[in-house]
């Protein structure tokens, strides 16, 4: 559907203001979708995303510095979502034994697991997208990257 209908605005100042409410709503849109489909397995987004970049690391470590400089919202708190996932016993701590000031975090078997589970239910999250050709896709994303330059 439409961005003007959308959001049920016909007069925007231009085309530039435009798309900047069509990604600020699409990407609102799109998280709230991601977010249904990890409330039944009790982890945010911001989680899945540590949980995707440890297993990207598995079996070495990742320090939180190494987890804040992959994760997609800039604006999380690392050490606060390790501290969860690590109460749900899907990642845990250990000092760095090469800087004593530093934290490895290493995903276990069992967020291991809940992610295998996720990549059979991928496909959930996919469908949302089936508007969109896979030609499109790769336009899109040529679009955004060329938008933040």
């Amino acid at each position: 559907m439409e961005i003007s209908k959308e959001i049920k605005q016909t007069k925007f100042k231009n085309e530039y203001q435009k798309m900047l409410i069509n990604i600020l709503f699409t990407s609102g849109w799109l998280s709230s979708k991601h977010t249904c489909n990890l409330k039944p397995y009790g982890i945010s987004t911001q989680q899945f995303n540590i949980l995707r970049i440890l297993r990207g690391q598995h079996p070495k470590p990742a320090t939180v510095n190494l987890l804040i400089d992959r994760m997609l919202d800039k604006n999380s708190n690392a050490s606060r979502l390790v501290e969860k996932l690590r109460i749900k016993k899907l990642v845990e701590r250990a000092v760095c034994p090469e800087d004593r000031r530093a934290v490895n975090v290493i995903i276990t078997q069992k967020g291991l697991d809940l992610l295998e589970e996720l990549d059979k239910k991928d496909g959930s999250i996919f469908k949302e997208l089936k508007n969109v050709s896979e030609k499109e896709a790769a336009t899109i994303n040529a679009l955004l990257d060329k938008l933040r330059g």
